[in-house]
C-alpha cells in the first residue's frame, strides 16, 4: 500500500513500524457546536483508512482527540451561563450522534484534553527541563521554536518566511515572535489547573503531543487531519514532540484536501456555512459519506445541491442492488451452485483486486467506488436468471457486502418484513394479474402506495417491494 507523505510530498510504501499493526492519531473536534460540513471530510476519509486496514488483517490502534478546554468552549459557556463541561458534554454526545449517521466508528480511545492533564504538564516540563521552552513571568509557557533547527519541515516553509508572518499579540510575553503557548496562564473566572508555573491550562497545540505519547508512544506510524491542520497545529505538534522525546514524531502525514461550497470557500459572511446534522435533513446521512468518498481524498472537492443528488443516485443503486439479492435470498433454492455459477463466482474475484488496487493506491476511493459499481452491475445481470441457485445468490450478496462494508457504505440495510395483511394482498394483486383484472390490480398497487407507503415492483423473479422513502 502506498499514502502520499505530507512530509515528503511523495507516495511512499507504507511499512508498519509493528508487522501487522498501525498506530493512527486523527485530530478531532473543539466541542463548543455541531461539526461541520468541511469536518465530515476527515472524519469519513480516515475512518475508511482505518476500515481498510483492518479489511487487510491490521490491529488499529485508532485516537481521536476530544478539545474540550479551549477559548471557544469557554466563550460558548459564558454566553449560556453554565460551566465548560456542560458544553463540552453536550456536544460531544452530539458528535457521536452525527458520526454514528455518517458510518464513523468510534475511535479505540476518544481522549479529552482535561482527562489528560498529567501527561500534558509531563511533557511541558520535559521542555522547559531541556531548553526548548520557558516560563514568562505572567505564567505562560512557551516554545522556543528557533531551538527546532527542523521548524517548517511539514509545512516546506523556511523559517524566515515564517517569521515574516509572525507577531506578538497584546498580552504575550514572548521571547521572539515565532515563539507559541505550551500553557497558558490562567486568567479571571477561567477553568484551570495546578502546574509547576501557577494555575492554568494547556495550549491547544501540545494536548495532541502528550495524547499521541500516553495512548500510542513516542513514535506513531500515522497522523492525519485536514490541510489546513498542517501550519501551525502539525507543524508545532512536531516540534514539541521530537524536542521532548529525541525521535521522529509521525512517519507518514495525511491530509485531506479542502471542501469548497458551490466552489466557494465556507464563510459564515457568505452564508454558506452548515452544519452536518442541516445537510442530514435535507440528503441523509449516509449521502454525505458517499459524496465524500466520490473523490479522492487528497483532492479539492466541490460541495452542491448537484453533487449531492448525485450521490444519493448513486447509493440508491446499491441499495437496491442489494434489496434485490436479499428478496432472492428468501425465495430461489439449491445449496450448491452449477459450474456456470462458480464460474461466474469467480470471475467477481477481479473487481475485489480492482478494489484493493484502487485502496492500495493512496486510499483512491473514487477508483474504489468505480469498482464496486463494475462488480455490481455483473451480478445484477447475473441473477435475472430465474433458475439461479440460492447458493450463488449469497455469494453475489457477500462480494458486493464485503467491499461496501470497507468504505462504510449499505450500512442501513435491514431484513423486511411484510404483515400478513400486505402479503394478502399482493398475493391478490398477483392473482389478479394472471387473471388479465388489471383494473384490480392496479388498484391494490395503488393501495399499497398510498395508504401502506409499499412499492409494488415486477420482475422476472417475482413481485418485489420496498418502502416508500419518508
Amino acid at each position: 500500500m502506498k499514502l502520499y507523505n505530507s512530509m515528503t510530498r511523495k507516495k511512499e510504501e507504507f511499512v508498519p513500524i509493528e508487522p501487522g499493526k498501525v498506530k493512527m492519531y486523527s485530530c478531532g473536534p473543539t466541542v463548543y457546536n455541531f461539526f461541520h460540513i468541511g469536518n465530515a471530510r476527515p472524519f469519513i476519509i480516515f475512518d475508511t483508512l482505518r476500515r481498510y486496514f483492518e479489511y487487510r488483517g491490521y490491529d488499529v490502534q485508532f485516537v481521536q482527540n476530544f478539545t474540550d478546554i479551549d477559548d471557544k468552549v469557554i466563550n460558548k459557556a459564558n454566553a449560556e451561563g453554565v460551566t465548560y463541561d456542560v458544553i463540552a458534554d453536550r456536544y460531544i454526545k452530539e458528535y457521536f450522534t452525527d458520526a454514528k449517521g455518517l458510518g464513523i466508528r468510534p475511535a479505540t480511545v476518544h481522549p479529552r484534553a482535561t482527562e489528560t492533564m498529567d501527561a500534558i504538564i509531563d511533557i511541558v516540563k520535559k521542555l522547559v527541563d531541556n531548553g526548548h521552552a520557558y516560563a514568562a513571568p505572567n505564567g505562560d509557557v512557551y516554545f522556543r521554536t528557533k531551538s527546532f533547527a527542523e521548524y517548517g519541515k511539514l509545512s516546506h516553509q523556511p523559517l524566515d518566511e515564517l517569521q515574516a508572518g509572525a507577531r506578538i499579540s497584546v498580552g504575550e510575553l514572548k521571547e521572539d515572535p515565532m515563539d507559541f503557548a505550551v500553557w497558558k496562564a490562567a486568567k479571571p473566572g477561567e477553568p484551570s489547573w495546578e502546574s509547576p508555573w501557577g494555575q492554568g491550562r494547556p495550549g491547544w497545540h501540545i494536548e495532541c503531543s502528550a495524547m499521541v505519547n500516553k495512548y500510542l508512544g513516542k513514535t506513531i506510524d500515522i497522523h492525519s487531519g485536514g490541510k489546513d491542520l498542517i501550519f501551525p497545529h502539525h507543524e508545532n505538534e512536531i516540534a514539541q514532540s521530537e524536542c521532548a522525546n529525541g525521535c521522529t514524531f509521525a512517519n507518514y502525514w495525511l491530509h485531506n484536501g479542502f471542501l469548497t461550497i458551490d466552489n466557494e470557500k465556507m464563510s459564515k459572511s457568505k452564508g454558506n456555512f452548515f452544519m452536518v446534522r442541516e445537510a442530514a435533513e435535507v440528503y441523509g446521512y449516509e449521502t454525505i459519506r458517499m459524496f465524500m468518498l466520490s473523490a479522492q481524498y487528497r483532492s479539492p472537492l466541490n460541495y452542491s445541491e448537484e453533487s449531492l443528488m448525485m450521490a444519493k443516485q448513486s447509493l440508491a443503486r446499491l441499495y437496491t442492488a442489494a434489496e434485490n439479492l436479499q428478496f432472492l435470498l428468501d425465495h430461489q433454492t439449491g445449496d450448491v451452485m452449477t459450474e456456470t455459477e462458480q464460474a461466474k463466482a469467480a470471475s467477481f474475484d477481479q473487481y475485489r483486486q480492482k478494489f484493493i488496487d484502487a485502496m492500495d493506491d493512496d486510499l483512491n476511493t473514487a477508483d474504489a467506488l468505480a469498482a464496486v459499481f463494475e462488480l455490481v452491475r455483473e451480478i445484477n445481470t447475473a441473477v435475472k436468471d430465474p433458475n439461479c441457485t440460492h447458493a450463488f445468490v449469497q455469494t453475489c450478496f457477500d462480494r458486493m457486502m464485503e467491499l461496501c462494508g470497507v468504505l462504510g457504505l449499505v450500512d442501513h440495510l435491514e431484513k423486511k418484513t411484510i404483515d400478513s395483511e400486505i402479503e394478502d394482498l399482493i398475493a391478490q394483486r398477483t392473482a389478479a394479474k394472471k387473471a388479465k383484472n388489471f383494473a384490480e390490480a392496479d388498484r391494490i398497487r395503488d393501495y399499497l402506495l398510498n395508504e401502506k407507503g409499499i412499492i409494488i415492483k415486477d420482475t422476472r423473479q417475482g413481485t418485489q417491494w420496498s418502502y416508500k422513502e419518508s
